[in-house]
C-alpha cells in the first residue's frame, strides 16, 4: 500500500540548503519549521503523490495492514465541544454535526412528509442506530469508532450558503483525518476523505449506512418502501434488491454505487473508478412505530412488530484518500439524466427503472409529465387527459375490430360448412391441415383478417401493464391528490374508483357485440372481468384505477357511438340471424 505523508508534519522538509549555517540559525530554523507545520494546510492530492512510495496492488479491506507508530505524534487538532454547521442551497438544507463530520439532517425542500413539513431524507431511526450519513467505514473497527465519536475542527460554523467548502479536522496522537466538503447548486457534492496513523493511509470508506426518510411512511396497508442497492460496475448496471444484499466487500471499477428506495437514491460517483472499493450492508429494523400509513385517513403507527431490511453502502479507495462526488436528491428522470459519472457516457439515469416495460412506461411518464407541465398543472387531471387521448388514438382501431368482427360474421355460414365436413376427423388426424387451409383461403378471398379483433388488445393491455409498473416509482406523483383521493399511488381510501371500474367494466362487457363468441362465454367475460378488475385495483395505486375507469368511461361512449351505425346494426342484425339460427338447430334436434 502507497504510504502517505502526514500532512501535520509536512512543509519546510528540504533542509540540505540549510546544514552550512551555524549552529545557532539552526536552532532558530527548527523553530521557524515547526510553527509553520502547525499553520499550512495539507498540500493536494498531486502533491501527495509526488511523495509517496510506489503503489502497491489494491489489498481487500480486511488485509490491508495497519502499521504500527512509527513517527511522532502529531499535535492534536479537534473542538472542545459539540457544533453544527449548516449548508444551504436551493435544494437541500444539510446539517452537520463536528461529532463524526457526520450529516444529522438533510432537508430535501422540494419534497414533504406525511406532516407537510420538508422530508428529511435520513431515516433518523435507522441512523441513531447504524449510523448517520457520511461516516466512516475503516478496516480497523476501532478507528472507524474512534473518528466517528471524535470532536472535528471545523473550517466554519453557522451556515454556508452554496457555493462553498466545508473541512473537517480531527488529530489526536499519531491519528489524522481530514473530511472536506464541496457543495454547489445541484443535489451533488464532493467529498474528499483522508484517514492516516503514523503517517500510513488508513483505508476509509464513506459511507450511507442505509434507510430513507420518506420509508417512515408506506402506500398501502401491508407494503413497506422497499430499499435496494444500485450499482454500474465493469461496464454494466445492476438493480439489487434488498433481500439480495450482503455485507460484502466488493472491488471496482465502479463508476457509480449507492442505495435507493422507490423515490430517492443516495449514489457515490468515485473520482477514480478504477479503484473504488465498496462494502454493502444490509441490517434489519423494527418500523412498527414509527411508520405511517397513506390514503386511509389515518397516519397512525402500525400495532405489531414490522422487521424491515435497511440497505446501506459504503464507498471508498483502500489504497489512500477518498474522492468521491455524492448525489443524494430525487428520482426523477430529468434530475438522474443530468448527473453522469466519471464517464461522461454514463448518467444515473438507469436507477429509475420500469422493469421490463420500461420503454412503454418510460413513454407514459414523459407524456403524462408533458401534459402537466403545459396543460393542467394536476396530475389527476393529466391522467384523464392522457387517458382521453389514447382512447382517440385507439378508436380507429376498434372501429377495424368491428369491420373485422362483421367480416367474419358474413362468411361464418361458409366456415360452418368447412367445420362440418372434417367434423368426423380426430383432432390429430392429418386432414385436419386440409380444414385450416379451406378456412384461411376463404377469409383471405374475402379480406378477412384473423388477427384485426386482437388489435386493441394488444396495444391496450401493455399500456396497462406499463402504467401498473410506472405509477409506483414516480417521484413527482408522491402524494399528488385529486378530488378525493389524497395520493394516486395509494389505493382509494373509500373505494370509489374500484366500484366505478366494476361497474364500468360490465358495461363494457354488455355494450360491446360480440357475434363470434358463444353466448355462455360472453356471460362468463361480463362478469369475470369486472370482478378481475376490482380486484386489481381495490388495493393498488388509485391512479391506475382512475386511467382505468375513465378509459371504460370512453369506451362505453363510444361503443354505443357506433351502435348507432349502419355497421353497429348490421353487427346487431347478423348476431340476432346467428342467435335465431342457432335456437332453431337446437330445437330441431330434439
Amino acid at each position: 500500500m502507497a504510504e502517505f505523508s502526514n500532512p501535520n508534519q509536512q512543509g519546510g522538509q528540504d533542509s540540505s540548503s540549510m546544514m552550512t549555517l551555524v549552529i545557532i540559525l539552526l536552532a532558530v530554523f527548527l523553530g521557524v519549521n515547526y510553527y509553520h507545520s502547525k499553520t499550512t494546510p495539507p498540500p493536494s492530492s498531486s502533491t501527495q503523490q509526488t511523495t509517496q512510495q510506489p503503489a502497491q496492488p489494491t489489498p481487500s479491506l480486511a488485509s490491508a495492514p495497519q502499521t504500527a507508530a512509527t513517527q511522532s505524534t502529531a499535535p492534536a487538532v479537534q473542538a472542545a465541544a459539540e457544533q453544527t454547521t449548516v449548508v444551504e442551497n436551493d435544494l437541500y438544507r444539510i446539517t452537520f454535526s463536528n461529532r463524526g463530520a457526520e450529516v444529522t439532517s438533510w432537508i430535501l425542500k422540494q419534497f414533504k412528509d406525511l406532516d407537510g413539513k420538508p422530508l428529511d431524507i435520513i431515516h433518523q431511526q435507522a441512523a441513531a442506530q447504524y449510523g448517520y450519513p457520511l461516516s466512516l467505514t475503516t478496516t480497523d473497527g476501532s478507528v472507524a469508532g474512534t473518528l466517528n465519536q471524535a470532536l472535528f475542527l471545523p473550517s466554519q460554523t453557522g451556515q454556508l450558503s452554496a457555493p462553498a467548502t466545508l473541512t473537517f479536522q480531527y488529530s489526536s496522537g499519531n491519528l489524522v483525518a481530514t473530511k472536506t466538503f464541496t457543495f454547489d447548486a445541484s443535489y451533488v457534492l464532493h467529498a474528499s476523505v483522508s484517514v492516516t496513523r503514523a503517517g500510513v493511509p488508513v483505508p476509509a470508506l464513506i459511507s450511507w449506512p442505509g434507510g430513507f426518510g420518506d420509508q417512515n411512511e408506506t402506500p398501502n396497508q401491508t407494503a413497506y418502501t422497499s430499499s435496494q442497492f444500485d450499482q454500474y460496475r465493469n461496464g454494466a448496471f445492476d438493480h439489487i434488491d434488498a433481500k439480495k444484499v450482503s455485507g460484502n466487500s466488493l472491488s471496482g471499477p465502479f463508476d457509480f454505487a449507492g442505495v435507493a428506495d422507490p423515490f430517492f437514491a443516495a449514489i457515490f460517483l468515485p473520482d477514480t473508478p478504477a479503484t473504488a472499493t465498496v462494502i454493502t450492508q444490509n441490517n434489519s429494523l423494527d418500523v412498527s412505530k414509527t411508520i405511517k400509513r397513506v390514503g386511509f385517513g389515518s397516519n397512525e403507527p402500525a400495532t405489531k412488530a414490522l422487521m424491515e431490511p435497511i440497505v446501506g453502502a459504503a464507498l471508498g479507495n483502500v489504497n489512500g484518500p477518498t474522492e468521491t462526488r455524492i448525489f443524494v436528491g430525487p428520482k426523477a428522470i430529468s434530475v438522474l439524466k443530468s448527473v453522469h459519472a466519471t464517464d461522461s457516457r454514463i448518467s444515473l439515469e438507469p436507477v429509475l427503472e420500469f422493469g421490463f416495460w420500461s420503454y412503454i412506461s418510460k413513454f407514459l411518464f414523459l407524456s403524462l409529465q408533458f401534459i402537466h407541465s403545459h396543460i393542467v398543472s394536476n396530475w389527476g387531471w393529466s391522467i384523464v387527459i392522457l387517458t382521453v387521448v389514447i382512447n382517440l388514438l385507439m378508436l380507429p382501431f376498434r372501429i377495424k375490430t368491428m369491420h373485422s368482427a362483421l367480416q367474419m360474421q358474413r362468411i361464418q355460414p361458409q366456415m360452418d360448412a368447412i367445420k362440418e365436413k372434417y367434423k368426423k376427423l380426430k383432432v390429430t388426424d392429418p386432414k385436419r391441415n386440409e380444414m385450416n387451409a379451406e378456412i384461411m383461403k376463404l377469409q383471405s378471398d374475402n379480406g378477412v383478417n384473423m388477427f384485426g379483433g386482437c388489435i386493441p388488445t394488444l396495444i391496450t393491455m401493455p399500456l396497462m401493464i406499463a402504467f401498473f409498473y410506472m405509477l409506483p416509482k414516480v417521484v413527482e406523483l408522491r402524494h399528488a391528490h385529486w378530488f378525493w383521493l389524497p395520493d394516486l399511488q395509494a389505493p382509494d381510501p373509500y373505494h370509489i374508483l374500484p366500484i366505478l371500474m366494476i361497474v364500468s367494466m360490465f358495461l363494457v362487457q354488455y355494450y360491446t357485440p360480440s357475434p363470434g363468441v358463444d353466448p355462455s362465454q360472453q356471460r362468463m367475460m361480463a362478469f369475470m372481468m369486472p370482478a378481475f378488475s376490482g380486484y386489481m385495483t381495490w388495493n393498488y395505486a388509485s391512479g391506475l384505477a382512475l386511467y382505468w375507469s375513465v378509459g371504460n368511461l370512453i369506451s362505453i361512449l363510444q361503443q354505443q357511438v357506433m351502435n348507432r351505425t349502419s355497421l353497429g346494426r348490421e353487427m346487431r342484425e347478423v348476431a340476432a340471424k346467428r342467435a335465431r339460427r342457432k335456437a332453431t338447430t337446437i330445437q330441431g334436434r330434439k
